[in-house]
């Protein structure tokens, strides 16, 4: 297990302009092979968080997966966020972790926003996703999954690092900065939230609070609020590793587990 360098990049989204967003990203991406192990998107990175989920979704063969295996395999890292899916004519929030050699995994949104009716335009996932990639396990959430610690629960210690994509508002802002703490503390666990800037054509505003935090709590990369970056961290393996010897909590976590 060896260190592992993450992107986030923190990014305005043109409301459900799947071309745009893609043709802007893959400006960005290019400058990026070579310095970096995985790359992360905010939530629905091509559309926006939009409840037009028929009009909108595309198979797991669509372009928006296309171009991002093209995308790993042709810069050589990873690519996560989430699209708007359709399987069987049932629409997803779907979560991606996509890696060169295409190696796919998906993962649909558990928790679907009632009060934005993402329940009424989108079905739940049943299932969590967890990637090995260079000798980390990665669990894969999207934006409100994470009011929910229960489903994040590193049962087992079976991830080291948690990705969060989200479409999260500014006026809740203070509680996605909190929640991403609080999940990183009591899952000694590295977290990264990815969060979109601007304002979607619902009227609301994100202004982005884009964060990487160490397993002991520590905001290890806090990007300017407002604006349009991508920064790079390196998470230490050794450090995640001495510490969970040092302190062994999760050795003492109550088990359970999940009925769905």
């Amino acid at each position: 297990m060896n260190d592992l360098r993450i992107t986030p990049i923190q990014t305005d989204i043109i409301w459900e302009n799947k071309e745009v967003n893609l043709n802007k990203q893959q400006i960005t991406l290019q400058k990026l092979k070579g310095t970096t192990d995985i790359v992360i998107f905010p939530e629905m990175f091509t559309t926006g968080f939009s409840m037009n989920s028929r009009n909108l979704a595309e198979t797991e063969n669509g372009e928006t997966i296309s171009r991002l295996k093209y995308w790993a395999n042709t810069y050589e890292f990873a690519l996560a966020g989430s699209f708007i899916c359709n399987q069987n004519d049932k629409f997803y929030n779907r979560g991606f972790f996509i890696a060169p050699g295409n190696q796919i995994r998906f993962y649909d949104k558990r928790h679907l926003f009632r009060v934005g009716k993402e329940n009424l335009s989108f079905s739940e996932g049943q299932q969590q996703t967890i990637i090995s990639y260079k000798g980390w396990n990665i669990c894969l959430s999207i934006c409100y999954d994470l009011r929910f610690p229960v489903w994040l629960r590193n049962n087992n210690i079976r991830y080291d690092l948690l990705i969060t994509p989200a479409c999260w508002p500014h006026s809740r802002i203070s509680v996605w900065d909190i929640l991403l703490q609080a999940r990183a503390i009591e899952n000694q666990a590295y977290v990264c939230g990815v969060n979109r800037i601007g304002h979607d054509l619902t009227g609301i505003y994100y202004s982005g609070h884009t964060t990487v935090i160490d397993p002991k709590g520590k905001i290890i990369l806090s990007t300017p609020e407002e604006k349009e970056t991508h920064i790079t961290t390196t998470l230490s393996a050794e450090k995640l590793i001495a510490f969970r010897q040092k302190f062994p909590v999760l050795q003492d976590a109550d088990s359970f587990t999940i009925h769905i």
